[in-house]
């Protein structure tokens, strides 16, 4: 699968749209995670459970993007962004979204 942030894709032209294709994942933090957060954040820096737990959002909602797209017959998907909003306390969903298109190389 190709997937691209810009609306096109260089060495390729669209043959046919799709349509628009999602991924959703939501995830809360534990209060495990929370308590090793807390002290991480006492010594400052980068606070790698957090960081930990928003690429592996990010990573589960490209992936569902992806089979949606190929489920919907799609080889690519373009304009792909993401999407994150707080539920409720702890808990936040990350949406990654696009347009899943089917595209072949330009020949020359």
């Amino acid at each position: 699968m190709l997937v691209s942030t810009t609306n096109d894709l260089a060495g390729y032209r669209v043959v046919r749209h799709v349509g628009l294709v999602r991924g959703l994942t939501v995830r809360s933090r534990s209060v495990i995670g929370n308590f090793a957060a807390g002290i991480q954040s006492i010594f400052g820096g980068n606070i790698t459970i957090y960081t930990r737990l928003a690429e592996d959002a990010r990573r589960e909602a490209y992936m569902l993007m992806s089979e949606h797209a190929a489920d919907m017959g799609a080889n690519a998907v373009l304009a792909m962004r993401y999407d994150a909003n707080d539920i409720m306390e702890g808990i936040t969903e990350v949406l990654a979204y696009g347009t899943a298109v089917v595209v072949e190389p330009v020949t020359r």
